[in-house]
């Protein structure tokens, strides 16, 4: 959970201490008031002087003000209740529930977790248990589900929390399975053991175990009584389930729980399975075969969305090894649960609901329920970091941190991966931009050891390759870069020292001094130059750095430097990609590019928490990854709301698949052999907003889409009779065939549209109209209001106002460029009468009032303008609008002959959505996407 969960306790600086101190004496059921905050911040900084700290009370109330202040949404989620009994609320009181107790604690006290993340935790996992079943429910029953949180934000401490309420419940083997790395396995015992057990592992099995053994993090509270459980794996790199331990263990599960963190490897899962079978299994009738009848099993799949999918191909007899180890050990059991968490759920939603198996059973579809887990209001992600545009009347936007900086000087050192290889050989000296990029990180380490952070970790992330040999190569560069400075700095008085200083003062001056204004002075507290000089050395000499993957020795070690604090920096690949946290991370470096967003959301290690740090924090990138990073932002954040209101309608996680399938995005969403095992897709374009966001400026391009829109408007002028509306001229009862022939099957989208194909939304309409929908069209084209820097152009035979759209993020690459949305949502109604804009509105506006009470949040204002599923919703299935867009040229504004055509299309609910399915490989591999399953590092 990054800085806001870490592994193990550390030695805290005096403002911690005084927080903490002060935290424990404010109200526990309630939110302190501000007179309450002041008195005890006030008294606290009176008894830390008397012993000679130097704190002061407004600082402390500030500090105090910070943690109190942090809010978490509400999660929400979806739900098919087939098969599923109410269980929990019962539970409550005939149940204890230690485990979960005393992990609550241990947040609070020893994690200083805000008290309304805890409340939140706590509220989130009921919501995820009672969806699982009641391990006491006798009978055949299976449950599989998905849990959706953010890149780094906190799901390890949901799955833990929900293990302990899990085991209180009275599930008796709890199965984690913790990626396919062993530092990743490792470092999840680790936090198993912290937050579940009690016990470090690599010392005891069992609870009850009296010589050798080493109680830690809730075991260690004090005044807790010790729980009985049991592991059967251990926190050491070599400690996982192996053949040896599954053939002398015969431990009984149904005495106490018993919790395994396993690899996600085909082996390990069937040796679990077979130690199951053997010690509580019974025959099936009339098999050889055995299954466990007795005993609740719950599967916590952590990364869930990586090697656990089935990928194979269509006509595949079996499914993957993985996947098919997975399912097979739930088919043992008659009482079993499975629930995966991931930030990334497409791959998971793109499984074949009805797939099964003879021998391995269902697939692992979250058909039961998915739920999605809001982040913290203190959580550093893609939001804050990259900056998110409003997308409608009612949004703000969000202005993105000063963090980014440009890498242009990359391609020598580093060539794109097409001339680089496993062989390649980065030549000396390194780019200017990563010498900066670890100047900055050693300027971070010695302000937050100013601050009095000189216990906690600090991490760099160094991400250019995905080769192993190439990784050890960079790390043997940066670390004779550091080792030079070290010895520069040994003589003071020297040359090399005083130039040395001066570039480090020129980069805090020029960079850091201006960033850091920018944000509260209570997280970022004022360092001077001179406070800084006193720890530059001390920070510069405690870094490391290493490379982590397949075969280096080298491994995360912040557990063992819990009290004194690590300062790394990692230079790696896909290791660091999945799941692994770097602790205390400031400064990236990062060049790997992917055209899939979960891939890359996934190797964005730099989210997380960094408390009174943030301002130190910085990316170094390209422009074009950062650009990515912006369009996934926007794209994930509008999933998520779709999200939120299908879960406050009640959808089911079957419907959640199709509307993700009917998403736009610049980039593919996950790699072509997750989607529909990589041969055909289900792509719904009911009830959805298809409309281009990113286009081609090439001028065959241009003169194309250019004719073709000529021609459909000459056609619609001679065959119809146009209608002027606000905003443009509208024409109506247009046939399907004159927009399909007339205008989608001339128009050339820009290659990087993956979702807006005019191929696939013709198919989608031929399809539809077979079954009496979508032959009634409205066409709209856009003609905005004149201003005295309006560019006319002329369209067929008539003169428009062109539209004019901002390049997203300002910005044009390689004759394209993307913009946020091409629809003004005034547009999308032009076409409706007044009582259906009315309808939709008051159904828009009650949707978002159901929200924001699940979400327990004040009622929102009216919208202003009807849009979205409740406009779409209004429209009969025969009648669709299509909305065209001539829009003005940002490489060429002066010139209307150069303009861009766009276009949006609002279609109606379809009342057969299952029908459409296309064969897109030929499309998904022409993307060139790097899949990072696929990579070579480990």
């Amino acid at each position: 959970m990054g800085d806001v969960m870490t592994t193990g306790a550390t030695a805290e600086d005096p403002m911690t201490q005084a927080v903490r101190l002060v935290l424990t004496m404010l109200p526990q059921d309630r939110l302190a008031t501000q007179e309450e905050i002041t008195f005890n911040a006030n008294a606290i900084a009176m008894m830390q002087q008397a012993i000679g700290h130097s704190i002061d009370g407004e600082s402390l109330r500030k500090a105090v003000e910070a943690r109190v202040a942090v809010w978490q949404d509400s999660s929400v989620g979806l739900a098919n209740n087939v098969n599923h009994i109410e269980w929990l609320e019962e539970a409550r009181s005939n149940r204890s529930w230690d485990f979960w107790e005393r992990y609550r604690r241990y947040l609070k006290d020893v994690q200083d977790l805000p008290p309304r993340v805890i409340l939140r935790l706590d509220q989130a996992t009921d919501r995820i248990l009672r969806q699982i079943e009641d391990p006491q429910r006798d009978g055949i029953w299976r449950r599989t589900g998905l849990v959706v949180g953010q890149v780094q934000s906190g799901k390890t401490g949901n799955y833990i929390g929900l293990a302990c309420k899990a085991a209180d419940a009275g599930y008796r083997l709890i199965v984690i399975l913790a990626g396919i790395h062993n530092s990743l396995r490792s470092q999840t015992q680790l936090r198993v053991d912290e937050g579940l057990l009690g016990f470090d592992t690599q010392y005891q099995q069992r609870s009850d175990e009296e010589s050798g053994t080493s109680r830690i993090g809730v075991g260690i509270l004090p005044g807790v009584q010790r729980l009985k459980i049991a592991s059967l794996t251990n926190s050491s790199e070599k400690g996982d389930f192996g053949q040896k331990v599954a053939h002398s263990t015969s431990m009984p599960i149904s005495d106490y729980p018993i919790v395994l963190v396993v690899k996600k490897h085909k082996d390990i899962l069937e040796y679990v399975r077979r130690w199951a079978v053997e010690v509580e299994g019974e025959l099936r009738p009339g098999t050889k075969e055995k299954i466990v009848r007795s005993v609740p099993l719950l599967i916590i799949d952590d990364e869930a969305d990586h090697a656990s999918v089935d990928t194979s191909k269509e006509d595949a007899t079996e499914p993957p090894a993985i996947n098919k180890a997975i399912r097979r050990l739930l088919a043992s059991f008659e009482r079993a649960a499975y629930v995966g968490y991931t930030a990334t759920p497409f791959a998971n939603i793109y499984m074949n609901p009805d797939g099964d198996h003879e021998i391995y059973g269902l697939d692992l579809f979250p058909e039961s329920f998915i739920e999605s887990l809001p982040a913290p209001s203190n959580y550093f992600g893609p939001e804050r970091i990259f900056g998110l545009g409003a997308s409608g009347d009612d949004d703000a936007g969000i202005e993105p941190l000063k963090i980014f900086r440009e890498v242009d000087d990359h391609e020598v050192w580093m060539p794109p991966k097409n001339k680089a290889g496993k062989s390649w050989i980065p030549p000396d000296p390194m780019p200017p931009s990563l010498i900066r990029a670890i100047n900055a990180f050693v300027l971070s380490c010695a302000a937050r050891r100013v601050r009095g952070q000189e216990t906690k970790h600090s991490s760099m992330l160094i991400h250019v390759t995905q080769y192993m040999d190439v990784q050890n190569h960079v790390r043997d560069q940066v670390d004779d870069y550091l080792s030079l400075m070290r010895d520069k700095l040994r003589d003071t008085m020297s040359d090399q020292a005083r130039q040395t200083l001066d570039a480090l003062k020129q980069l805090w001056d020029d960079d850091f001094v201006p960033t850091s204004a920018d944000f509260p002075s209570d997280e970022a507290p004022h360092v001077s130059w001179n406070a800084l000089l006193d720890q530059l050395r001390p920070a510069i000499n405690k870094i490391l750095v290493k490379s982590i993957n397949g075969t280096s020795k080298d491994a995360l070690e912040y557990y063992e430097k819990r009290h004194t604090g690590l300062s790394l920096i990692a230079v790696g690949g896909n290791k660091l990609s999945r799941g692994l946290t770097l602790e205390g991370l400031s400064v990236s470096f990062y060049l790997r590019a992917s055209n899939t967003y979960d891939t890359l959301l996934q190797m964005g290690r730099w989210f997380g928490y960094r408390p009174r740090y943030e301002d130190l924090c910085r990316l170094y990138t390209t422009r074009g990854l950062y650009r990515a990073y912006r369009e996934i932002t926007a794209a994930d954040n509008e999933l998520r709301r779709d999200f939120e209101e299908m879960a406050a309608l009640g959808e089911t996680p079957e419907t959640f698949g199709l509307k993700v399938r009917s998403s736009s995005a610049g980039l593919a969403v996950t790699a072509a052999n997750k989607m529909r095992k990589g041969v055909k897709v289900r792509l719904s374009y009911s009830g959805d907003l298809a409309e281009t966001t990113t286009f081609n400026l090439r001028p065959d391009v241009l003169r194309r889409n250019r004719a073709t829109l000529d021609s459909f408007i000459r056609a619609l002028d001679r065959d119809y009779n146009p209608t002027p509306v606000s905003g443009g001229l509208l024409w109506n009862g247009v046939s399907a065939d004159e927009v399909r022939n007339g205008f989608l099957s001339g128009y050339v989208p820009d290659g990087r549209a993956i979702r807006v194909r005019p191929a696939f939304i013709n198919e989608y309409i031929r399809r539809c109209v077979t079954m009496g929908e979508l032959s009634n069209w409205s066409v709209l084209l856009v003609d905005v209001k004149a201003g005295p820097d309006s560019i006319q152009g002329e369209i067929g035979d008539r003169k428009v106002t062109l539209t004019t759209r901002s390049p997203h993020p300002d910005e044009i690459v390689d004759h394209r460029f993307t913009i946020r949305r091409v629809l003004s949502p005034a547009d999308e109604s032009k076409d409706l009468s007044e009582e259906q804009r009315t309808h939709a509105l008051e159904t828009l506006w009650a949707n978002r009032k159901r929200i924001a009470k699940l979400k327990r949040k004040p009622e929102p204002a009216k919208p202003a303008v009807p849009t979205g599923p409740p406009l779409r919703a209004e429209r009969s299935v025969d009648k669709a609008l299509l909305i065209i867009y001539p829009m003005v040229n940002p490489e060429a504004k002066a010139d209307p002959e150069k303009l861009v055509v766009g276009f949006a299309i609002s279609f109606p609910n379809s009342e057969d959505p299952h029908e459409t399915e296309y064969v897109v490989n030929t499309i998904w591999r022409n993307q060139e996407i790097d899949d990072l399953d696929e990579g070579t590092d480990q």
